[in-house]
């Protein structure tokens, strides 16, 4: 007979895993298009804006939870902004003191997170409504799609495109670059074939 804490443990786990593939916010929700095109092009800048917004998602996520009994419903949006403008501040200055090269690599989409949807969209949708430990769990489980989908992305873009993952070389030296894929247009080709695969394999699993 399922307990209460078995119960309670499938949510969590239902609630983890959907931010990975059934509601992943890149190639499922189509959330946060911006940074996904604009620094995917290796896979170093993509892992580290994934980073920052696991960071903003989880620290948004557990104050506007904290506060909820105390959101106003015509003030919600502005306490998300400020909420989430906060934590972005403080990832923004965090990259500039300690990795100042990816800081200026990143350049003016790390502050953009503020008006990321995925981030606004949990605050509405999950931290507005539950208690702060399923707050979390669906910021790491939005964060970790997020992140997951930006360096694959990068990964075809930086492999395809350069020979070389993470600055290391892969690819032997008789093979030709892709350099298109280094480009913007890459990032547009990259995830049209990624989103095309994602709806295949969800249309096969139906």
């Amino acid at each position: 007979m399922a307990t209460d804490s078995d119960g309670q443990t499938c949510v969590y786990k239902n609630t983890l895993l959907a931010g990975l593939w059934r509601e992943n916010p890149v190639l499922r929700l189509l959330l946060g298009m911006c940074p996904t095109l604009a620094v995917t092009a290796a896979v170093k800048p993509a892992f580290t804006m994934g980073m920052c917004v696991v960071f903003v998602l989880v620290c948004s996520n557990v104050m506007v939870s904290l506060m909820r009994d105390r959101l106003k419903p015509h003030l919600r949006i502005l306490m998300f902004t400020l909420t989430i403008a906060t934590f972005v501040t403080i990832a923004d200055l965090l990259l500039k003191a300690f990795q100042p090269e990816m800081s200026a690599a990143l350049g003016p989409y790390v502050p953009l997170i503020i008006v990321n949807c995925a981030i606004i969209a949990r605050a509405e949708a999950c931290a507005s409504k539950n208690p702060v430990l399923l707050s979390i769990v669906d910021a790491l489980g939005m964060g970790a799609g997020f992140t997951v989908a930006l360096c694959v992305l990068a990964g075809i873009r930086e492999v395809l495109g350069t020979g070389r993952f993470f600055d290391i070389q892969v690819m032997p030296k008789a093979f030709v670059p892709w350099a298109a894929l280094s480009m913007p247009v890459g990032a547009f080709l990259a995830l049209g074939f990624l989103l095309g695969l994602v709806a295949l394999i969800t249309q096969k699993r139906s």
